[in-house]
């Protein structure tokens, strides 16, 4: 369990960092669209992806795990309660697996505590 534990936490501080970090990048025509879609303005994306960057710093510490494993919760809540009141169904069910690495994480606990 301890080995799933850290192969999750790696993959979620990265995917974490790399979210963020595209948030500050201009995004493509059909990441525009999705946003537009979603009623996120360009102007909120930064924030967003302050917001990533942290929680995925966060996680590598085990005092900040359990606070981080939620605030990527709560993103990964957040961009399905939009799609939903935009009526993109699809974008809502293809979180939920997403929504489930962080919760997964919070079960088994941080990995490298000795």
């Amino acid at each position: 369990m301890k080995i799933i534990s850290i192969i999750l936490l790696l993959v979620s501080a990265f995917l974490g960092i790399k979210h963020g970090w595209d948030a500050f990048q201009p995004g493509n025509a059909e990441q525009a669209k999705m946003m537009a879609t979603l009623g996120i303005s360009q102007a909120v994306l930064p924030y967003f992806g302050v917001a990533s960057i942290a929680a995925g710093l966060l996680l590598l510490f085990p005092q900040t795990f359990f606070i981080a494993n939620l605030i990527n919760a709560f993103s990964i809540v957040l961009i399905m309660a939009l799609a939903l009141r935009a009526g993109d169904y699809k974008l809502a069910l293809l979180e939920i697996p997403f929504l489930a690495i962080p919760l997964l994480l919070i079960w088994l606990k941080y990995p490298f505590k000795f």
